[in-house]
């Protein structure tokens, strides 16, 4: 029995003195990365909060106070693409579960909206990398005190999102108009069957016209859909000269695929999340050539001095460049960490009094939280010169490359934009002919 208790006062003691030595590892920061894991969107989620963790974690950690804490990230597989049960299943898990402190990724709006509701009925910080509903930070200027712990994180709202593909737009029938002395371009709307997309169609259909473009038809193929052969005749029969894109899941690649190889006379422009990555071109087997959406990141463009090093380093990491859900990388390391660090604390009112009210330089441009016409805190992300914009880009012959903004004036009065890197747009050589 002696023996006993001084083998157990040794262990006792060992511990102690480890303890001593590194108090720094004696917790950790849980943060939850939640997402569509087995597509793209999801993975780009996870890379993102990776890097993050592993960022923070190589530098000593988060100062929380007089503690230093390590970052554990846990996954948590949403699978909202196809079940919203799942989506809200998946969070609950990750905080009565899991325990996690901070919550970043998401997706889908239809998920993310119940999603949000339960981390805010846990009071749970909630970076959203992805759902671009403006609904989603509307609910926390009318209701802050309940929904005060969710913020965007990318990208900028719908409403935003449409301003800037209008622009690309404008952009890309100015040139169409003078290259093939074109009377007026004709749009044809192409747009997946999902909520976030309902009011980017409602503010096409009456700003097109307006842009001195006529509007030919409006399609709306399942999210999930592998043929379009359908959609694609019938707009060539309606003469479009311009496809508008909006596609955040997999009909972004038949899409392109179906329409570079029955080589529709009309450039397709707008978004296509699945053309932002670099399997694109593989996926369309080439028919992707020329096909223009928005994007965050290129390889070769930068906004400030924090683009290139996370791109960089992203794409060796991973082989491939990050698309915007990949911002959870932000969340962790640019948003949450500083506040963190600032209050000396973990509690999520002071986090969230301090996030708000920043300012700050991200891989993507510069952060500011929004405020709606009274005056209260949405956690929208501002729009426009000097903060957000996004990027325009194109397939040019296997390549990904910048070409918006290119001397770029968003309003009267704002400077004109062109970031380092962009290059001139192609028209497919086929409607040359």
């Amino acid at each position: 029995m002696k023996r006993m208790s001084w083998i157990a006062n040794v262990i006792i003691s060992a511990f102690l003195v480890i303890m001593m030595v590194f108090p720094v590892w004696a917790r950790t920061i849980k943060i939850g990365v939640i997402g569509p894991m087995n597509f793209v969107q999801g993975k780009g989620h996870w890379n993102g909060a990776l890097m993050g963790a592993e960022e923070i974690n190589a530098r000593g950690g988060i100062q929380v106070g007089k503690e230093k804490m390590k970052i554990e990230l846990v996954k948590a597989d949403s699978n909202e693409f196809l079940s919203l049960t799942d989506a809200t299943n998946a969070i609950e898990r990750l905080i009565t579960s899991d325990k996690v402190d901070f919550i970043v990724g998401g997706f889908r709006t239809e998920a993310v909206l119940a999603m949000q509701d339960i981390a805010m009925d846990y009071k749970k910080i909630f970076m959203s990398a992805g759902a671009a509903h403006p609904e989603l930070c509307t609910r926390v200027a009318k209701d802050y005190s309940r929904y005060k712990y969710f913020f965007r994180v990318t990208p900028f709202n719908s409403s935003y999102l449409v301003r800037t593909s209008f622009a690309h737009m404008g952009y890309v029938g100015a040139i169409l108009k003078k290259e093939l002395q074109l009377p007026t371009v004709k749009v044809a709307i192409v747009a997946e069957k999902a909520v976030w997309v309902d009011p980017m169609i409602t503010a096409a259909q009456s700003v097109i016209p307006k842009m001195g473009m006529q509007i030919v038809g409006t399609w709306r193929p399942s999210a999930v859909a592998t043929d379009v052969t359908a959609e694609l005749a019938a707009i060539q029969k309606s003469g479009a000269n311009l496809i508008f894109t909006i596609f955040s899941s997999s009909v972004g690649i038949p899409f392109a695929r179906q329409a570079g190889e029955l080589k529709i006379p009309a450039v397709q422009v707008g978004i296509n999340v699945e053309a932002q990555k670099n399997g694109f071109w593989e996926a369309t087997k080439g028919m992707g050539n020329y096909v223009f959406t928005t994007n965050t990141y290129v390889r070769g463009v930068e906004y400030n001095n924090l683009t290139a090093p996370f791109v960089e380093a992203y794409y060796k990491r991973f082989g491939e460049v990050p698309t915007y859900t990949a911002d959870t990388h932000t969340a962790i390391v640019e948003a949450l960490v500083p506040s963190i660090e600032a209050v000396g604390s973990l509690d999520a009112d002071k986090i969230v009094a301090h996030l708000e009210n920043r300012e700050y330089l991200v891989p993507s441009g510069k952060v500011k939280y929004e405020k709606d016409a009274q005056g209260r805190p949405t956690h929208d992300l501002t729009w426009g010169p000097g903060y957000l914009t996004s990027l325009g880009v194109q397939w040019q012959d296997g390549k990904l490359v910048g070409v918006w903004p290119n001397k770029w004036v968003a309003a009267p009065g704002t400077p004109e934009i062109t970031y380092k890197g962009i290059v001139p747009y192609k028209i497919p050589p086929w409607m040359k002919k």
